[in-house]
C-alpha cells in the first residue's frame, strides 16, 4: 500500500513510500482510506517544527483527519464491510491519569497520551490502515463525500459543549455568537451555533469570496471589520475564537457581554508580542463575571456529536468548505497553502499508482 510519511523535525521530508499493507488484529477493523482533510498541524509536521514517530522509527506515517471504508470487522463489532468511518484521533495514556482513566482522553493531565498521525502513532494518510473498534465512528452513508469534516468537527462540539457547561453556572439564554475566523474550524463552529439557533457572527480578513459566501449560504452574518467594532456592534454573549491571532484574542475576550463566554480554540503562534492593558482586561473580566476558556482535541462523545451535527447538516453547505481535492500523489501541493482554501483534501483511493 501508498502511505504518506515523515521524518519529524526534518522539513521537506515527506514523501509517498509502498509499506506492507496493515493486518487486523483482534477487536480491530480493517479500513480502506477514501480521503484525508488537511490541516495546519499536518503543515507543521511537514515542515519539521511538530510530531513525534512511533517508537523505534524514524518516520510516521502523516494525517489525522480520517475517512476510510470497512473492508473487515470482526463478528459481533456492530460494523460491516462497506461501513463508513473515521477514527478518533487521541489515545489515553497508558498509566492512565485520572480524566483519561474516565475517558476524559482530550484532557490528559500528564501529557502521555499518543495521536494518530502526530504523536507516536501513525496516521491515516495510507490506502490501508487498522482501527480498534473502541476508537471507530461510524457515520451517515450520506456524508461519503464530506466525511473528513468529522475531526475538525469534534473539535468544536467539544467547544460548544464546553461553552454550554459554564453557561450553566447561572440563568443562560444567549442570543448571538461571534466566531472569528472562517477556516473550517471557525466556519464548522457558526454550523454549530446556527443549529443551536442563535443569531450567528462571522469574522474574517477577506472581504469577498469562498469564506464569505459559506457564511450567507449558512444564514449568518460576514464581517471582515475590527473584531472590535464588529463585538461593539454585535455585543456577543458567546465568541468562538478561532484565528490565534492575538491581537484578535484579546479584543474579542474584551467585547463580549455581560457575563460573556469566550472560547479559544485558534493555536497562537509563539514570539509575537502585543500591547495590552492588562489592569483593565482583569478587571472587566472579574467585573462582568466573564469566562475564557481553551479547548482542543476530542473524545468518543464529541465523535459522536459531530456526526450527529454533520448528518443534520446541509450536504451542499459542506461541499463549500472542500475548495480543493488532490490525489494522493500530489500530497505537496496539499501541504502548500493556496489562497482562498477553506479545506484541501487528499483523495486516497482510486488514484493513479
Amino acid at each position: 500500500m501508498r502511505a504518506l510519511t515523515v521524518q519529524p523535525g526534518t522539513a521537506g521530508s515527506a514523501r509517498i513510500e509502498d509499506l506492507p499493507d496493515p493486518a487486523a488484529g483482534a477487536g480491530e477493523l480493517l479500513v480502506e482510506g477514501v480521503a484525508l482533510g488537511v490541516c495546519g498541524t499536518d503543515r507543521e509536521i511537514a515542515q519539521g517544527s511538530y510530531g513525534w514517530a512511533p517508537p523505534g522509527r524514524e518516520r510516521l506515517v502523516l494525517g489525522h483527519e480520517s475517512l476510510g471504508r470497512v473492508r473487515q470487522a470482526p463478528p459481533g463489532s456492530g460494523f460491516s464491510p462497506g461501513d463508513l468511518v473515521v477514527g478518533v484521533v487521541r489515545r489515553p495514556d497508558p498509566v492512565p491519569c485520572g480524566a483519561c482513566a474516565h475517558g476524559e482522553f482530550d484532557m490528559c493531565r500528564n501529557g502521555r497520551y499518543t495521536e494518530r498521525g502526530i504523536k507516536e502513532l501513525d496516521g491515516y494518510a495510507a490506502e490501508l490502515w487498522t482501527l480498534d473498534t473502541a476508537y471507530a465512528v461510524k457515520l451517515d452513508p450520506q456524508l461519503a463525500d464530506v466525511g473528513m469534516l468529522m475531526e475538525p468537527t469534534t473539535v468544536v462540539a467539544k467547544a460548544w459543549e464546553q461553552i454550554d457547561r459554564i453557561g450553566a453556572r447561572a440563568w443562560y439564554e444567549p442570543r448571538t455568537v461571534l466566531v472569528t475566523g472562517a477556516g473550517p474550524i471557525g466556519l464548522l463552529a457558526a454550523l454549530l451555533g446556527v443549529q443551536r439557533g442563535l443569531e450567528v457572527h462571522v469574522l474574517d480578513r477577506v472581504a469577498a469570496g469562498a469564506k464569505a459566501d459559506a457564511v450567507a449560504a449558512l444564514g449568518a452574518t460576514y464581517h471582515h471589520d475590527p473584531v472590535a467594532d464588529v463585538a461593539a456592534k454585535v455585543c456577543p454573549d458567546i465568541v468562538v475564537e478561532a484565528t490565534g491571532a492575538g491581537s484578535v484574542v484579546f479584543d474579542a475576550i474584551a467585547h463580549t457581554g455581560a457575563y460573556g463566554i469566550t472560547c479559544l480554540t485558534g493555536v497562537s503562534t509563539p514570539g509575537r508580542k502585543l500591547t495590552i492593558d492588562a489592569g483593565a482586561d482583569n478587571r472587566q473580566i472579574v467585573l462582568e463575571n466573564d469566562v475564557v476558556v481553551g479547548s482542543v482535541n476530542a473524545n468518543l462523545r464529541h465523535y459522536h456529536a459531530a456526526a450527529r451535527a454533520l448528518a443534520q447538516a446541509d450536504q451542499g453547505w459542506l461541499q463549500r468548505l472542500i475548495t480543493r481535492r488532490v490525489p494522493l500523489q500530489d500530497f505537496a501541493d496539499a501541504l502548500t497553502a493556496h489562497d482562498g482554501d477553506i479545506k484541501v483534501v487528499l483523495t486516497l483511493s482510486g488514484g493513479e499508482r
